[in-house]
């Protein structure tokens, strides 16, 4: 006897893996993770033109390029746009597309509720942007500084779609951190117990363990602003008895975990090709596990060195300069594991290396700079100066960004069956290298010579004008290596130099199955018993070298396994959820009702019929249509 499932009646049919509506239901996590790959970048290139807008109009004094109003909209979306819409959804690409394949898992934890992640992301991205259309642009800062952000200094909507667009992006971000937390944990393959964990994985972990705990501490600090600008209420109005310096310990409370967040999948990623491309396991594992557990840790208490001159006295002071030294020990311990890998090894330079190298370097020099913020007599002389836009740049773009860029060619080939082209890849590197030192390099003295930050222009007797024309030259650069990566991607799907299933020789479970992926990811599903598991099976005979104890007569019955090229096709018999429109018709509901609280109830109305028909049509849709089998 069987009992049917509750189900609403269809207003239509699930969707079809074939063409866009295959797209739009998806529920795989490859597909997800090029959807994240997707949208992001295109947010980058819009990003990188608003920088390009502010660099011509910074290039020399008292330019009148662009008007100061429109600077000021410019400078608050670039910022808001790569930290929240381009490395953050970049790094989720990787986790949507590695997390699974270097667990040996076929999927998520939550399926669903990973699209689900996505698609907030994609509205509350559109809902954001969306103010440059009615000419509200938001123009208090990305950092959204009170009472600057009050309606009081900015009125129109344009922080309005700030604030909402972020609450609404935070959702999307907890969403993902919580899944991935659930597939980490629970579905590794036999035998992977957490230190058989690749590196990127393990920072995966601790960042998605940042997200879950600091973007609720952003929502909170939104909700309150919007409630200031649209209800009247007098959480950051000194003049009622409300406080802007607690908008800057909530901001920077979650804004510097947030730094982390940004940096640490492109450290994972960095762990991952400089052991391949040097021939060696990474050097000192567990020091590089638990240095990014203190990362995350120490990131917590680190946040009010950017606000020594608001006048904490010398006991906050104090303790966050001795934090903000301390959190640098961990950082240096994973440099030196990573020139420690790379000392001794038959290195091979691909665009990869070539991008982890880079990383290294120009993330140290970021490092060093944010370190001298830790004296609160050299924060206060840097403090608001284009010191501080050259720190964060080397970290970001000189950090996160050659990371991310390094992964992307490093897992191109495993993910659509073809290798980028090496020789554009090498000219897409130099050009972004030796363009983001020459645009943010001078930066360091001109915040030195006292130039302060967020200037629309400057008096043309500063001595200024020759730094800052280099910083856009070298802007200009950095977008020329950006659009080379443009003309790869094409010019390599033209080629079409097909790949193996193990390029490059790799060392983790993802170079074990087919290249591209197919959709269950492993036919079977693998046993683990080495860290690096899939170096160790294809050479034996290196076992003894790093795991002395291990018994001989078993190494020498162990034949060497090859990875797997072939796919098995459609007709696999392995179990997969199938598509589903609920995750989208839910995110399309939780934005509509977030414009319903700046415009009209009866939007609100709108977008609650949209979260309850999404919410309760996923709780009763069957994982897989019975019509279907």
């Amino acid at each position: 006897m069987t009992t049917k499932s509750l189900t609403l009646p269809r207003i239509f049919s699930r969707p079809s893996a074939k063409g866009i509506w295959g797209w739009v239901g998806t529920v795989d996590h490859k597909r997800i993770g090029t959807l994240y790959g997707i949208t992001s970048f295109i947010w980058f290139l819009i990003a990188g033109i608003e920088a390009l807008l502010i660099r011509v109009q910074l290039s020399h004094a008292e330019a009148e390029f662009i008007s100061p109003d429109f600077y000021n909209q410019l400078f608050t979306m670039h910022g808001t746009s790569m930290v929240f819409l381009v490395i953050m959804p970049l790094s989720a690409a990787f986790f949507n597309w590695l997390i699974p394949l270097q667990i040996g898992a076929r999927d998520v934890a939550f399926p669903r509720l990973n699209a689900l992640s996505y698609w907030i992301f994609l509205f509350g991205s559109l809902l954001m942007n969306f103010s440059w259309l009615i000419g509200q642009a938001p123009d208090g800062g990305w950092f959204g500084y009170a009472p600057n952000s009050s309606a009081t200094f900015s009125p129109g909507a344009g922080m309005t779609f700030w604030i909402v667009g972020l609450n609404i992006l935070g959702i999307a971000s907890i969403a993902a951190g919580l899944n991935f937390v659930v597939t980490i944990v629970n579905m590794r393959a036999p035998g992977m117990t957490f230190f058989k964990l690749p590196i990127f994985t393990w920072m995966t972990l601790v960042t998605s363990i940042l997200i879950v705990l600091a973007l609720p501490v952003l929502a909170v600090a939104g909700i309150q602003l919007q409630s200031d600008r649209l209800f009247g209420t007098h959480f950051y109005n000194s003049l009622a008895g409300g406080d802007p310096v607690l908008w800057q310990h909530m901001f920077w409370l979650f804004g510097h975990p947030e730094v982390y967040i940004l940096i640490l999948p492109a450290m994972g990623i960095v762990s991952e090709v400089l052991p391949t491309f040097s021939r060696k396991p990474l050097f000192g594992y567990a020091f590089v596990v638990f240095a990014g557990i203190v990362i995350g840790f120490l990131g917590w208490f680190v946040w009010s060195h950017h606000m020594f001159t608001v006048g904490l006295g010398p006991a906050a002071n104090s303790a966050f300069a001795i934090s903000t030294m301390l959190i640098g020990l961990p950082t240096g311990v994973k440099i030196f594991n990573w020139m420690a890998t790379m000392w001794g090894g038959a290195i091979k330079f691909t665009t990869a290396m070539w991008f982890s190298i880079a990383f290294i370097a120009l993330f140290t020099i970021g490092g060093l700079s944010g370190v001298m913020h830790a004296s609160v007599p050299t924060d206060a002389q840097q403090q608001d100066t284009y010191f501080i836009v050259a720190h964060f740049h080397y970290v970001l773009v000189g950090g996160a960004l050659m990371g991310i860029f390094s992964g992307i060619y490093f897992w191109w080939p495993k993910a659509y069956g073809h290798f980028l082209n090496e020789k554009l890849g090498k000219i897409n590197f130099w050009l972004m290298f030796i363009g983001m030192n020459i645009q943010f390099g001078p930066m360091h003295w001109l915040g030195m010579n006292g130039m302060p930050r967020r200037v629309y222009t400057y008096a043309d007797n500063m001595g200024w004008e020759v730094s800052n024309l280099y910083a856009t030259l070298g802007g200009f650069i950095l977008a020329l290596g950006i659009l080379v990566f443009v003309i790869n991607i094409f010019v390599s799907k033209k080629q079409n130099v097909i790949s193996s299933a193990d390029p490059w020789d790799g060392r983790t479970l993802e170079w074990s199955i087919p290249s591209p992926v197919p959709v269950y990811n492993f036919k079977d599903v693998p046993e683990v018993k080495f860290r690096d598991d899939f170096w160790f099976k294809k050479y034996p005979q290196t076992i003894k070298e790093y795991y002395h104890d291990y018994d001989d007569d078993e190494i020498k019955n162990m034949k060497p396994i090859k990875p797997d090229e072939k796919d098995l096709g459609k007709n696999h018999g392995i179990h997969l959820p199938d598509l589903s429109y609920y995750p989208l018709i839910l995110a399309a509901g939780v934005t509509i009702l977030a414009v319903g609280m700046m415009t009209h109830f009866s939007v609100i109305v709108l977008g609650g019929i949209g979260i309850f028909w999404g919410a309760i049509g996923w709780s009763l849709e069957p994982v897989n249509d019975p019509e279907s089998h």
